[in-house]
């Protein structure tokens, strides 16, 4: 099994290092010789790790420059995947849309570690598909059908999974909810060794650091910062982001996608990150607090596991609001503010090195090699 040869992976699509990728590459490194089925792949746009996997894209990466609009090809996706593996003694699928449908030979164990049912046909349909006008109207409607017909294939693609696990509490719900079955919990991997404090004193200015996707509500950070005029910095790029350069004030840098190593510079510096929007876990909101860096943020979601909220810790890391509203975000920064004296650089260092990489591999192979073990024991008996 070590060696990998019938091992086979399965990941949504290859297009960057985010944070689903960060969760791929420990089993790409365990399993260097495994299958890894994927949607689309941009070369050379993921780790030496995973480029180095047995890749094989589905028919939508022949489309010409596929990964610049890939996005919008979301409802077509269910009718491009729903691989059929052979030849394998394990699948593990990590799937935040369609992923989860790889369909294993009978008798073969498939682990989904799952990141969220898909956002786009269940809970967050709305974030993506907004109506505006008569034709948005109508073409709601038509989204509404479309969507019924793909969570209908979602839920009966769920069966084809013999083990789910996921990354939050917050997805574990959502995984009952959704599919009527239960999931163990493991949280990903945060790097603790890269992410961490220096000696630099922290400067006037809030953070974030993300892709700009509209349900993030990075628009709220912007307009509370401009409300108040406090100084902010965006890192990030997407589809939001000329509609929050719009609406921004003097106050307020885009600075588009950096590297790591600028990101982590700026969770050395920054006041705070804000974090307005709900998450399945949020990587980032742990990342600043390894810099020892508080979090301003959304108290619903991922955040809800991975902060000590002001109010409710005596060594607090983060200040939490509960309604995404500009007055809500203005007044948690007001707050954070008042009570800056109380959030510790050292405890929020300590809170996001209980997610370290390699508590997330020990966990994650002890429960993968536990699957394995217990199809050992049937094939025996």
């Amino acid at each position: 099994m070590d060696a990998g040869e019938r091992v086979v992976l399965v990941h949504d699509w290859l297009t960057g290092m985010r944070g689903g990728e960060k969760c791929l590459e420990p089993l790409c490194r365990r399993w260097p010789a495994s299958r890894l089925l994927t949607l689309l792949h941009k070369p050379g746009s993921v780790s030496p790790a995973i480029e180095q996997a047995r890749i094989t894209p589905s028919v939508l990466n022949a489309l010409p420059k596929v990964e610049r609009y890939y996005r919008y090809l979301l409802p077509l996706m269910p009718f491009v995947a729903g691989w059929r593996v052979e030849d394998a003694d394990l699948v593990v699928s990590l799937s935040h849309a369609v992923a989860k449908s790889a369909n294993p030979p009978q008798g073969v164990p498939h682990v989904c570690y799952c990141f969220t049912p898909m956002r786009y046909a269940w809970h967050m349909q709305e974030s993506y598909f907004a109506k505006k006008g008569v034709l948005g109207g109508l073409k709601a409607r038509a989204i509404d059908l479309l969507m019924g017909r793909i969570r209908e294939w979602d839920r009966r693609t769920a069966s084809r999974v013999t083990h789910f696990v996921a990354i939050s509490n917050t997805v574990r719900d959502r995984i009952r909810d959704c599919y009527g079955r239960d999931a163990a919990v493991i949280y990903p991997p945060v790097d603790t060794e890269f992410y961490r404090p220096s000696n630099e004193p922290r400067e006037d200015f809030y953070l974030v650091v993300s892709a700009l996707a509209p349900y993030k509500r990075f628009d709220l950070a912007v307009d509370a910062c401009q409300k108040l005029g406090r100084k902010l910095v965006v890192i990030g790029s997407g589809q939001h982001l000329a509609k929050l350069k719009a609406q921004a004030g003097p106050t307020t840098r885009f600075l588009g996608w950096q590297s790591d190593e600028v990101i982590r510079d700026h969770l050395r510096r920054a006041k705070a990150l804000l974090f307005p929007g709900e998450e399945d876990f949020g990587i980032v909101p742990l990342e600043a607090q390894a810099c020892g860096c508080p979090v301003i943020g959304f108290g619903r979601g991922g955040l809800t596991e991975t902060v000590r909220p002001l109010g409710e810790s005596a060594t607090p890391t983060a200040v939490v609001f509960h309604e995404q509203n500009l007055d809500a975000v203005a007044t948690a920064i007001e707050t954070f503010e008042r009570e800056a004296d109380r959030f510790d650089p050292r405890a929020a260092r300590r809170q996001a090195v209980g997610f370290r990489k390699d508590r997330f591999e020990t966990e994650l192979f002890e429960y993968l090699d536990g699957v394995i073990g217990q199809k050992d024991v049937r094939r025996a008996a």
